[in-house]
């Protein structure tokens, strides 16, 4: 009897042990959600997009294997062709006079979306 108790204890304690082993490695693999803000500046035809982001621009990782915590971005103008961008700043020159929409989203180093992307609106008089 002494012996079923005590392999009983053992199992309960290995169990509980296995428990919390687990649901600490989930936590260190959770994945950070990088914070974005976009500044457009707008100069006569074109317009100065530049990003602000705690996720690191990584510009010599681009397409390679996912790092979290770095990555690229992607920039939509007018819902043309995706600009992939890989410094804090991208130009767009000569647009035509009229309003524009411009979609920036933070992607990992092999191009999976971070889930983290801005629209904003703006006109070229």
């Amino acid at each position: 009897m002494r012996f079923l108790c005590l392999l009983l204890i053992c199992c309960l304690i290995l169990t509980a042990c296995s428990s919390t082993s687990n649901s600490s490695s989930v936590n260190e693999h959770a994945k950070h959600t990088p914070s974005l803000d976009v500044k457009l500046d707008i100069e006569d035809n074109q317009v100065t997009v530049k990003v602000n982001t705690d996720m690191t621009i990584s510009p010599e990782h681009y397409g390679k294997a996912r790092q979290d915590g770095e990555g690229h971005i992607h920039m939509y103008l007018d819902n043309g062709a995706k600009v992939a961008v890989k410094q804090g700043q991208q130009v767009f020159p000569n647009l035509s006079q009229g309003k524009h929409t411009l979609k920036v989203s933070l992607h990992n180093n092999d191009h999976t979306p971070y889930d983290v992307t801005k629209t904003y609106d703006f006109e070229i008089k």
